[in-house]
């Protein structure tokens, strides 16, 4: 690899860090791939393709991530409904959070709110966020593979 290539790829290593950073902090807020790629002086094809080659997921998937591992904390604390948790984690549509919900954790958000109410009660933040983490459900399968 040529030094200017070099250079090109640490400057998109370092955008796509922005970016993910940026995704971290900011997941309750209206995000779209665009704008995050206007943020980093980027297309937002060419970050689609590169976060998702650095990352394994795409922009928009690592968001939803991020946005149903605040749920499913929210939910534990039994606080707020169903609904209320789609719209503080930055969701506009209750139908596509509970969708992706499922898809992530491999129960509805309702399901998992009855069965996991207080189960992190007594547990460090810390290892309970480590404990809980959502594994697709397709990454569970295949870890199961020997």
């Amino acid at each position: 690899m040529s030094p200017s290539a070099a250079r090109a790829k640490l400057g998109d290593l370092g955008r796509l860090r922005k970016v993910k950073d940026r995704i971290d902090r900011e997941y309750a807020k209206p995000l779209d791939v665009e704008a995050l790629a206007r943020g980093v002086h980027m297309s937002a094809g060419h970050l689609s393709r590169e976060f998702k080659r650095a990352y394994g997921e795409s922009p928009y998937g690592y968001l939803m991530t991020r946005r149903i591992e605040r749920a499913m904390t929210l939910l534990r604390q039994g606080d707020l409904s169903v609904t209320d948790v789609c719209f503080t984690v930055g969701c506009s549509s209750l139908g596509t959070f509970s969708t992706r919900f499922s898809e992530l954790v491999g129960v509805s958000p309702s399901q998992y709110k009855r069965d996991q109410a207080g189960a992190t009660e007594g547990i460090p933040q810390c290892v309970a966020k480590q404990v809980t983490r959502p594994v697709r459900n397709r990454e569970a399968r295949d870890s199961t593979r020997t």
